[in-house]
């Protein structure tokens, strides 16, 4: 069913039971990668909050969780600047890390964060994102626990968003054009 988002409509890409599982797959690896040890994992908000908040029920392990709010993005395009507007407050010296991206598209973002958490030294860091849009790549990052590569094409809802609107769509819908 298409959706309005603004002045956009969008049309369903990926749904609420392929989103359920692409995480349930992600936690499990997490759980088996990081037995015995209690990782720290950094959300990046805004966007990421759902996908998170989701992935983090369904890890059993000792695990703490902190947020950071880092943006490239203006409309339905990447700015080619990273705004840092809440910073990070949690100690990673000898800390397994692991980030949390909604999506990783030019790969900006976190081409600017992680330099910065290496500087701290963190034991291991790694990172887990929902989406990626390799053909969008330009700063490429190596992704560990990935839910989906999808093409490079415009989505919002579960957590991201057009303008600030549509996150609250508990499924990702493409825009249509």
């Amino acid at each position: 069913m298409k959706k309005q988002v603004l002045d956009k409509t969008f049309v369903p890409f990926l749904g609420k039971a392929e989103i359920s599982n692409a995480i349930a797959r992600m936690a499990e690896k997490i759980n088996a990668d990081y037995d015995g040890k209690k990782p720290l994992f950094i959300a990046i908000l805004n966007g990421s909050f759902m996908f998170a908040s989701d992935l983090f029920k369904k890890i059993e392990i000792p695990a703490e969780i902190s947020f950071i709010k880092l943006a490239s993005y203006k409309g339905t395009k990447s700015t080619g600047s990273v705004i840092t507007a809440i910073g990070l407050e949690t100690d990673v010296f000898e800390r397994d890390v692991i980030i949390v991206e909604d999506i990783v598209d030019t790969g900006k973002t976190l081409s600017e964060f992680l330099p910065q958490l290496i500087h701290q030294q963190p034991r291991s860091l790694k990172v887990c994102a929902l989406l990626h849009k390799k053909e969008a790549t330009r700063f490429p990052i190596v992704i560990d626990y990935m839910g989906f590569e999808i093409p490079n094409l415009f989505v919002v809802g579960y957590g991201l968003d057009y303008n600030g609107f549509g996150r609250n769509i508990d499924e990702i819908m493409q825009i249509a054009e």
